[in-house]
């Protein structure tokens, strides 16, 4: 395993989608096809994939954590660009305090603040 590589969001309406992740990552994409989207995010793959034809059911089984600096701040932008709250941020041991929310699609978006990582 050579580590997280791809976070993908299903969406069932990719241009509002394009520009609801440009906001939020306040990036471009590098990538712009009617059949994928890709954002690069400090070397990390973000990608959003229309949904073709029925709902696709959003699960909260797994989680991606994306990091940042300030996470009281990052939480609160994401809400006033119409996000919703899925877990406010939370303390979970030191420093290493984690959140997350919902995007307009119901997509859940994990925020990490977490000082001691480093990428190797």
């Amino acid at each position: 395993m050579l580590g997280l590589r791809t976070t993908i969001y299903i969406v069932p309406e990719l241009a509002q989608a394009k520009k609801w992740y440009a906001k939020a990552f306040e990036v471009d994409p590098y990538f712009d096809e009617t059949f994928y989207v890709g954002f690069s995010i400090k070397g990390y793959e973000l990608g959003l994939l229309p949904e073709g034809g029925a709902s696709v059911a959003r699960g909260e089984n797994v989680l991606s954590y994306w990091g940042v600096d300030d996470i009281e701040k990052e939480y609160k932008r994401l809400i006033t660009l119409g996000a919703t709250k899925h877990e406010e941020p939370t303390n979970v041991g030191g420093e290493l305090m984690v959140a997350s929310v919902k995007d307009p699609w119901n997509n859940v978006i994990g925020l990490i603040y977490n000082p001691s990582f480093k990428i190797n």
